[in-house]
This record gives structure tokens, C-alpha cells and sequence, in this order.
């Protein structure tokens, strides 16, 4: 295939003379990849904002809490409520190798705290150190509980944005005071500032994270605890584990493994499986829409081609007569088809990045409505693709026709 000046200029003259179905069929093949590059830039930024929601918090948790027991077991009636222990978090870790990271929750509702004339209500929350790696926090000043802080009943704490603004309006690094929840004081040595929207019993920015040691013994918890918190190893799906799980406290804490009522297990990694699937299917659907599109614009393309080549018969029977080779007439079909494609895929292309910029610019939230460069190459190797689909067939219906035909046609 030749693309000389002398091609170049009869390509354009042919689609020129043929305006009107140029802009038809290019219309259709812009509308088309439009519907697919957009909507495949909104479903990446839909999905983003969704997984912004979950930030920070690990997507293979699986939580553990305490329920009456709805089977009767050994001597035990049905009715029974049982209470986790710190001693379970051990027991856990030696029956259930698997399992990574292992910590307690106390949750303490409606607490008050105090910095001089400043208050603001919230919820006490005791944990380890190890929930760090469960509630991922972002630390705008100092640190998270540690091991030591756990070890040693260090009375300090970690505060959450809103409690934060609250206690110290005029901002500044808080680590190293001090504030008052009832009548024990805390030193703040950290502000967590995530904004996730799922987190283990209460909002971060509305929580006082403290040890659960200390939770424990300031408000004569015992050995008991709310909640346990776990994750697994690299590559192991929790899922597989629940049974085991099951068993282990049945047998601690007498009660039927079989009885689901008397454990609420919450296993995240369904739920997020939940969601991945989703949009799975959101992208299916969009491909499935837009390429049916594309191919109907592309078949617009053949038909509009063949009429082309139609009314077209004298002039290639004249070039035929004149010398041109078969070759030379189906390369400028070819061409024709190929150009008026790509012409049409890339104002696509542009208007589909211009769009997504300007809703990127209006949520303005960080997230990014972008198609990827290898979305935009796979889109014009799709579109070179489609154009010599579409015309391969009046190609070669005009490579066919014979000077001597042509002139009778006329």
C-alpha cells in the first residue's frame, strides 16, 4: 500500500466529494469508542473512590465477637452468653499457625474528653499493637500504640481527626499533652487523621485509641475483651479457616462448633470479593457496550464503502483502463476506510480525555478519571483494525470491476 502525495490527495478528494457519509460514518465510529473510553475512565474513578472508602484497612480480616448460644451443649442450655478472653489471642496463634496478625478490641461508647475549656464526645477504643496493620492509620503527628505502650500501662493515646480539631482548635503538634476522658488523664501521642469509611466498632475520626491493657484495667474488664481481630499469612484465604477457627473456641469456651449463632464471624475478604466481582461485571458490560457500538460504526463504515465503490464504477474502470493494477485500487480503498477511522478514533480519543478531565476537575477529590496510555494504543490498534474490516469487502468488490463493465455501466 502507497501513501505518495498523488494517494494522498485522491484519498481526500474521494472522502471530500463524499461528505456527508464521511461525517455519518465517522460519527458512528466517534460515538462508539466515545461510549467505551468514557465509560471504561468512569468505571477505573467510580472503582477508586469506592476502594478510597476501604483505605488503609486490610481486605483479609476477619473479626470475632461473642453471642448467646443458640444449641444446647454439654449440660449447658441454649441461651448461653460467653465472654472472649486475652487468652484466646494466644490459643489462636498456637492452634491456627496461619493466621498473621492477632489482636484484642474494647470498645467504650459515649466518653468525653477534655483539654482545658474544650470537649467533645467520643468512643474509647483499647487495642494492640498489632492493629496496626488491620486499621492502617494516618498519622498527621507522632506515632500508634506500641508493644511497650501495651506491656507497661502506659495511659496515652492516639486521637482521631475530629477529636483533634475539637480539643486543640488553633492546630499545632499535640503529642505530649495531655486530656481528660472521665476522670483519667492521657498523653496524646499521636493524631490519626484516616478518613475511612470502614473501620471495627466506631469511626477513626471520632475514636481514642488506647492500649487494651489499659482499657482493661481502668474499666475492670477483667480478662474479657469485645472483639478479636485477625488477618492471615501471604496467601492464605480466611475463608478456609473459619471452621477451624470455630473449633478452637467451641472447645475453649463450651459451646457447639456447629452452633454459628453463639460466634459472629465477620469475614471482610467475602466482601471485598463481593465488590471486585462487581465491578468485574461493570467492566464486562461496558466493553460489551461499547465494542457492540464500535462494530456497528464499523459495519456503517462497509456499507457507506461499498455504496462508495458503487457509484465509484466508471471512475475505476477509467483508472483500470488507464493502467492502474488491481492492487493499487484496493489499497486506496483500503486506505480510505482506515483513514476515515482513525480520523474519527482520535477526536474520540480527545474528547473522551477532555470530558474525564473536566469530571476529574469537578469531583476534585484526588481520584484520577483517566483511561491508561495501553487503553488508548489498544484503542487505535482496534480502530486500524476495524477500518480495514470494514474495507476489505468494497475493496475488493472495486479491485473486481472491469474496465469493460464499467463503461457499459455508464
Amino acid at each position: 500500500m502507497r501513501f505518495d502525495i498523488d494517494s494522498c490527495n485522491e484519498i481526500l478528494d474521494s472522502l471530500l466529494r463524499n461528505k456527508r457519509r464521511s461525517l455519518l460514518t465517522g460519527f458512528g465510529i466517534f460515538w462508539g469508542l466515545f461510549m467505551l473510553l468514557f465509560m471504561l475512565g468512569g468505571g477505573d474513578g467510580l472503582k477508586a473512590m469506592l476502594e478510597k472508602n476501604f483505605d488503609g484497612f486490610a481486605t483479609n480480616t476477619t473479626i470475632l465477637a461473642s453471642d448467646l448460644t443458640s444449641k444446647p451443649y454439654k449440660g449447658f442450655k441454649e441461651g448461653r452468653y460467653w465472654n472472649l478472653s486475652v487468652d484466646d489471642i494466644d490459643r489462636l496463634r498456637m492452634m491456627v499457625p496461619e493466621l498473621r496478625d492477632i489482636t484484642p478490641v474494647i470498645s467504650l461508647w459515649g466518653q468525653t474528653a477534655i483539654n482545658g475549656e474544650n470537649t467533645v464526645s467520643g468512643h474509647m477504643k483499647g487495642v494492640g499493637s498489632s492493629q496496626v496493620n488491620i486499621e492502617a492509620p494516618k498519622l498527621k503527628y507522632g506515632r500508634f500504640i506500641n508493644d511497650i505502650d501495651v506491656m507497661q500501662y502506659r495511659k496515652v493515646c492516639v486521637i482521631g481527626k475530629r477529636i483533634y480539631t475539637s480539643l486543640f482548635p488553633d492546630g499545632g503538634d499535640p503529642c505530649g499533652s495531655f486530656i481528660r476522658v472521665g476522670s483519667v488523664y492521657f498523653k496524646v501521642i499521636g493524631v490519626d487523621y484516616n478518613s475511612s469509611k470502614v473501620s471495627i466498632n466506631g469511626t477513626a475520626d471520632e475514636a481514642i485509641t488506647i492500649p487494651f491493657s489499659v482499657a482493661q484495667t481502668l474499666y475492670h474488664m477483667g480478662d474479657n475483651i469485645h472483639l478479636i481481630c485477625m488477618t492471615g499469612k501471604s496467601g492464605v484465604q480466611m475463608s478456609t479457616l473459619e471452621k477451624r477457627i470455630r473449633q478452637v473456641m467451641a472447645r475453649q469456651h463450651q459451646f457447639d462448633p456447629t452452633d454459628e449463632q453463639a460466634m459472629f464471624v465477620l469475614n471482610t475478604e467475602q466482601m471485598f470479593a463481593i465488590m471486585d466481582n462487581l465491578f468485574k461485571g461493570v467492566n464486562f458490560l461496558i466493553w460489551l457496550v461499547g465494542l457492540g457500538t464500535l462494530f456497528a460504526g464499523a459495519i456503517g463504515v462497509s456499507n457507506i464503502m461499498m455504496v462508495t465503490v458503487k457509484e465509484r464504477t466508471t471512475e475505476i474502470g477509467i483508472r483500470r483502463a488507464i493502467g492502474a493494477t488491481p492492487v493499487e485500487i484496493l489499497s486506496q480503498i483500503l486506505a480510505e476506510s482506515i483513514l476515515l477511522t482513525i480520523v474519527a478514533g482520535f477526536l474520540s480519543i480527545m474528547f473522551s480525555v477532555m470530558l474525564l478531565n473536566g469530571l476529574e476537575a469537578a469531583i476534585h477529590n484526588g481520584i484520577s478519571f483517566q483511561i491508561s496510555f495501553g487503553t488508548a494504543v489498544s484503542a487505535t490498534l482496534l480502530l486500524v483494525i476495524l477500518g480495514a474490516a470494514a474495507g476489505l469487502a468494497p475493496a475488493l468488490r472495486a479491485m473486481r470491476i472491469k474496465p469493460v463493465e464499467a463503461m457499459h455501466d455508464e
